[in-house]
């Protein structure tokens, strides 16, 4: 996420928002999908860029009367995956885009690899990203967290660009 760095003018970028969790089901993404109703609510311009429901009811339920830019199907092994459609929330300009699971990689075809690399075409193109990751995805710490929990994590985001936040 350095475009912004070497941008003329720093101001133009998009500023990055985290919410940590520490384990799936702690809660970020129904931190994620609030705050973005009281963003709205207070006259922000803000989409959901994509949203990871995971068919929980409530999480479902937070995404009314946010506005969904719907996304890319993208078509990989047989199956169509849901992918960010970068494209069209670039076109829609927002003020901020809901954005999570930042660590999550991407199918072969969608783009870029990894979402968090997605994120960074919206903070360069001056689109606020509010977004949410786990402790065991950070980079740094996934080999910790892995001897900790027995649990691998193979999506992880670079250190730097938690540090963005």
């Amino acid at each position: 996420m350095t475009r912004c760095d070497r941008r003329p003018e720093p101001a133009a970028c998009g500023r990055l928002r985290l919410y940590l969790g520490y384990a799936p089901g702690a809660g970020t993404t129904c931190a994620l999908f609030s705050e973005g109703h009281r963003r709205a609510e207070h006259g922000t311009d803000v989409v959901v860029a994509i949203g990871e429901t995971h068919g929980r009811p409530h999480t479902e339920a937070l995404l009314a009367g946010l506005e969904i830019i719907p996304p890319a199907k993208v078509p990989y092994q047989g199956t169509t995956f849901e992918e960010i459609d970068l494209g069209a929330v670039l076109a829609r300009r927002p003020a901020v885009a809901l954005v999570d699971d930042l660590a999550h990689r991407n199918v072969p075809g969608a783009g870029h690899a990894r979402r968090w690399q997605d994120a960074g075409d919206l903070l360069a193109a001056g689109i606020d990203v509010i977004s949410t990751v786990r402790i065991g995805q950070l980079e740094s710490l996934s080999d910790v967290v892995e001897k900790i929990t027995g649990v691998p994590h193979r999506e992880t985001v670079p250190d730097p660009v938690v540090r963005a936040a």
